[in-house]
């Protein structure tokens, strides 16, 4: 167990389709034949993990002009940054008491837009960016082809970067915190275990578990934003056993209920 402040830094907030959440979420019937759709706001989240060997910044974010040019106008369509303006990675990490220098590493779970945006703070220093390889190689794939995952935009991520892949599927760069790769919703997709002196276990699942109906019930996500239906049956299946072997808290990457509860964080 380590003895670790979490703080929970709040990024804004994404409108969009419940139905990209959770598959199948609003269907029609033939008593029914067009319902209305479920549209409403889902969180945007980092952490800063201020640990005895580091201060590491968990994601990203949005990146602060993602409404104003940034993100292709289909991405804005779809998931609605409306207040990224207000979100400047900076800014949010000002108010919870950290600057930028303050960053030793940073580790990002995958590099879609909500959760890259912000890379380009560390353009061009020695902070080492921590992600999978197997998602570093899709991203480019994907902004490189046009096939692949459209959640990816280059801009976020192709910078002048300390780039420190994760080769296996659990590496543990940190005592008592392991970064393991949950595939599913995109082949690199990476949480984190941390086992807090004060919290016990904590499972960061980001977004391989949008929702807490997404690991309860066993909902996939949605279509359009699940890389491997098997993979995530199989990387869900992983954290159940981490959650009972530990009996761990599991933390979801977009759930407005779970974001408010564990607001500011853990040990803070």
């Amino acid at each position: 167990m380590v003895d670790a402040d979490v703080h929970v830094i709040d990024r804004g907030g994404l409108y969009c389709d419940m139905n990209y959440m959770l598959e199948g979420h609003v269907l029609a019937t033939r008593d029914d034949r067009n319902p209305d759709a479920d549209y409403g706001e889902i969180p945007v989240w980092n952490l800063v993990i201020d640990h005895p060997e580091a201060t590491i910044l968990w994601d990203t974010g949005s990146h602060h002009a993602a409404a104003d040019g940034h993100w292709p106008d289909e991405h804005v369509q779809a998931f609605d940054p409306h207040d990224a303006a207000d979100h400047r990675l900076d800014d949010d990490l000002a108010a919870a008491g950290y600057a930028l220098d303050d960053i030793d590493a940073v580790f990002v779970s995958h590099l879609h837009i909500d959760h890259a945006g912000g890379l380009e703070f560390f353009a061009g220093t020695d902070v080492p960016i921590y992600v999978h390889e197997e998602e570093l190689r899709f991203a480019y794939y994907s902004v490189a082809t046009g096939a692949g995952d459209d959640g990816y935009l280059r801009a976020d991520f192709d910078h002048d970067l300390n780039w420190r892949p994760l080769h296996r599927d659990r590496e543990e760069r940190f005592t008592d915190l392991a970064f393991v790769r949950f595939p599913g919703h995109t082949p690199g997709l990476t949480g984190s275990v941390l086992h807090h002196d004060d919290a016990g276990t904590l499972v960061f699942a980001g977004d391989q578990l949008y929702m807490a109906e997404n690991y309860r019930e066993e909902v996939p996500l949605g279509g359009p934003l699940l890389w491997g239906k098997t993979e995530w049956r199989d990387s869900l299946r992983r954290i159940r056993a981490i959650e009972r072997r530990h009996d761990a808290t599991v933390v979801y990457g977009h759930d407005p209920a779970q974001f408010e509860a564990m607001r500011p964080g853990w040990g803070v």
